[in-house]
C-alpha cells in the first residue's frame, strides 16, 4: 500500500495557509438535501480569493522552497487555476514566475493570472491542451535551470490540497458516508485520500471524471498509468491526458469508486447550481453535484460531501453551456 502523508505535515500546511486562503464553508444545501433525501454539504472552494482550491497547493509548495531553488525563477503549466495560485504566491515571495497555458484557456483565467501576479509573472499561451503547455514549460526549466511547480504530481502540492479535507473533518458533526471529488491530474482527490483514509476511513471517496478525459479511469482499469491520445477540453480544469504518478498510486490503493459523466450534463448542473443556489461554478466545479444523480439510490439518508472546487467560469462560455445543457435535456 502507498504510504499516506503524515497528518502533522497537513496540520502545519493548514497553519501556513492562513496568510493566503480562507477556511471555506462546508454548508448543508437544503434544496439538494431535500431532492436526494439525504444531507448534502458543499465545500465552497469557489469562495477563495482565486476562486479555486489551487492556491493551497501552489502556496504550500512555493513556501517550502529555499533561496537557491527560486534563484533562477519559477515555472508552471496550467489550464488556469493553478496558475492563479502560482501567481499570487510568486508575488508574495517576490519570485519571478513564468506561466505556460493552453491557447484556448478561458480569457477570464488569463486576466486573473495577470492581475494576481503583476510584474512578477510572464504568461506564455502555447499548444492546444495542458500536455503541450507542460512540455514547453519543462523545456524552459531545463534550458534555464528554473524550478518547476507542478500542478498536481508533487507531494507538497498534494499536502496543500489536503488542507481542504482537514478543514472538513473539523467542520462536521457526523462522519461523512460519501465524498464526491472531481479528478483532473489527481492532486485534489489525493489530498482527500490522505486525510479521510486516516481520520474517517469509513467514508467512501468517489472520484469523477468527464467522459472526454478519462485519464484516471483508464489508468485504474489498465492498472498502469495511461496517457490518452486526445481529450475533450471543455471541462478545462480537469482535462488532462495523463494523471500524476503519485495520484495514480493513491487512487489505485485507496479510491472507493470512479465514475464518468457527460460534459453536457455538467452544463446542466452549472445552470442548476446558478438557479437554485446562486453558485457560479466552472465545469470542474459542478462535477461533484452531477455525481449525486448517479448515486441517488445509494445516498438516501446519508451524510454526503461535494467539493465545489472552482468558480472561474467565463461569461463568454455561457451560450455554449446553455446549448449543451439543452442538448442533454433533449436526449435524456
Amino acid at each position: 500500500m502507498t504510504e499516506l502523508i503524515d497528518l502533522d505535515k497537513i496540520v502545519i500546511a493548514s497553519k501556513n495557509l492562513d496568510k493566503v486562503s480562507i477556511i471555506t464553508p462546508f454548508e448543508k444545501i437544503n434544496s439538494y438535501s431535500q431532492n436526494y433525501n439525504s444531507n448534502i454539504y458543499f465545500k465552497r472552494e469557489d469562495l477563495q480569493k482565486v476562486k479555486s482550491f489551487k492556491i493551497r497547493g501552489a502556496y504550500n509548495k512555493i513556501s517550502n522552497l529555499n533561496s537557491f531553488q527560486a534563484s533562477n525563477g519559477l515555472v508552471c503549466a496550467s489550464a488556469g487555476n493553478h496558475a492563479q495560485g502560482f501567481a499570487v504566491s510568486c508575488k508574495i515571495f517576490g519570485y519571478k514566475g513564468m506561466v505556460f497555458m493552453p491557447k484556448d484557456t478561458p480569457n477570464q483565467k488569463v486576466k486573473q493570472v495577470k492581475k494576481f501576479g503583476g510584474e512578477y509573472i510572464e504568461i506564455v499561451l502555447v499548444g492546444e491542451n495542458f500536455s503541450k503547455a507542460y512540455e514547453e514549460s519543462i523545456k524552459e526549466c531545463d534550458s534555464k535551470n528554473k524550478t518547476f511547480i507542478h500542478p498536481f504530481d508533487d507531494i507538497e502540492v498534494i499536502t496543500g490540497q489536503a488542507t481542504i479535507f482537514y478543514e472538513i473533518i473539523n467542520q462536521i458533526k457526523y462522519d461523512l458516508d460519501y465524498l464526491f471529488i472531481p479528478i483532473g491530474g489527481g492532486g485534489l482527490i489525493s489530498g482527500a485520500i490522505n486525510v479521510f483514509k486516516q481520520l474517517s476511513p469509513k467514508t467512501r471517496i468517489i472520484g469523477i471524471e468527464p467522459m472526454g478525459a478519462p485519464s484516471m479511469y483508464n489508468s485504474l482499469k489498465e492498472n498502469m498509468l495511461v496517457k490518452l491520445d486526445k481529450i475533450n477540453r471543455f471541462a478545462d480544469g480537469v482535462a488532462v491526458k495523463k494523471v500524476g504518478k503519485l495520484s495514480f498510486n493513491f487512487c489505485k490503493d485507496y479510491l472507493d469508486d470512479i465514475i464518468l459523466i457527460d460534459e453536457n450534463e455538467i452544463c446542466d448542473s452549472i445552470l442548476e447550481l446558478k438557479t437554485t443556489e446562486n453558485i457560479i461554478a466552472e465545469p470542474a466545479g459542478a462535477m461533484s453535484s452531477v455525481a449525486l444523480r448517479y448515486y441517488k439510490s445509494k445516498i438516501v439518508n446519508k451524510q454526503v460531501g461535494c467539493i465545489i472546487c472552482g468558480g472561474n467560469n467565463d461569461n463568454d462560455r455561457m451560450p455554449e453551456i446553455r446549448k449543451r445543457a439543452n442538448e442533454w435535456k433533449i436526449n435524456n
